[in-house]
């Protein structure tokens, strides 16, 4: 990476894409930039060897059980359930890290423009702030998948598409958006942090490793920054996930909920955070995972870019 990459905020990789800076670029250009396929196949690889971990601490968010607890849950319901509820999380997750990462560079492409001398970490934190709060739109998928988790709604939904259809005709679209504030609140701040610590990490990088060595440095310091974020941020998921076990009725509201979590756990954080050991493990592991995905796949998309123009 030289200099003029490093002030510029935008990894080597990414500086490539000059491509679709004109103004009468298509949307279909714009979806076929790199970070957004990248983004995506980062997620499908991670959601696919997560899931039955990420189900063991819904468990326990919802219903603050421990996790041997949450595992017997899940062995009683048989390996046919493990997978349960797997479909809303693979397409909303491969498309918020597709919107994550493509949007976030996109941002940041489109500030340089209009705003060439602003300074580089404002640039990036308004750019992750965006990507986070477009990345919203998808809460939907987060509803669905939490209603499919959750044992109480076995009966009601046979599977991902007969939940969507029920929803939709009984209770209407806004049904989809419950806990879409508590969302707001997390992706953006979420966003920023982790691509502000995820870019220095790159900066610091030694420039002179072997590419076992770069995939093992994408891979922890993803972990870590994916692992002290989950963590920073779980009590907002806890009230998340209780304000999208409701189906019906009127929406809840961000502090009432989270204050009846705590007078229901006695007033103990500890209960609140029960459940965090297995968010951190799950955490590391996924966002080491796609940090390492991501950069592995931006690095053979661009020999290919290269073998193409040669």
């Amino acid at each position: 990476m030289t200099q003029g990459e490093r002030k510029s905020g935008l990894p080597s990789h990414h500086l490539i894409n000059n491509f679709g800076q004109n103004s009468s670029e298509g949307l279909l250009q714009h979806w076929q930039r790199p970070e957004y396929v990248c983004g995506w196949g980062a997620a499908f690889v991670n959601i696919s060897v997560t899931f039955p971990i990420n189900k063991v601490m819904f468990r326990q968010q919802l219903y603050g059980v421990r996790a041997w607890k949450a595992i017997q849950q899940l062995q009683k319901e048989g390996l046919t359930h493990i997978y349960r509820g797997l479909m809303p999380p693979l397409l909303q997750k491969t498309t918020s890290m597709s919107l994550m990462f493509g949007l976030y560079y996109e941002f940041q492409r489109q500030l340089n423009t209009s705003f060439p001398s602003l300074w580089a970490p404002i640039n990036k934190s308004v750019a992750a702030m965006f990507a986070g709060t477009v990345e919203s739109i998808l809460t939907p998928f987060e509803r669905v998948q939490m209603l499919m988790q959750d044992r109480s709604y076995h009966k009601h939904y046979g599977n991902t598409v007969h939940a969507f259809r029920e929803l939709r005709q009984n209770y209407g679209l806004r049904e989809f958006y419950r806990g879409q504030s508590a969302i707001l609140l997390r992706n953006g701040p979420s966003n920023v942090l982790f691509f502000l610590g995820r870019d220095y990490l790159h900066m610091v990088y030694p420039e002179d490793g072997t590419a076992g060595q770069k995939l093992f440095l994408d891979f922890v310091s993803g972990a870590c920054l994916g692992a002290f974020l989950s963590s920073l941020f779980y009590p907002l998921n806890v009230v998340k996930v209780r304000m999208q076990s409701k189906v019906g009725g009127e929406f809840d509201r961000l502090v009432p909920t989270f204050k009846e979590i705590l007078k229901e756990r006695d007033y103990s954080m500890k209960k609140i955070f029960r459940g965090l050991h297995v968010n951190y493990t799950r955490a590391f592991i996924s966002w080491g995972i796609v940090n390492a995905t991501y950069e592995y796949l931006m690095k053979h998309f661009n020999k290919w870019k290269e073998m193409d123009e040669s």
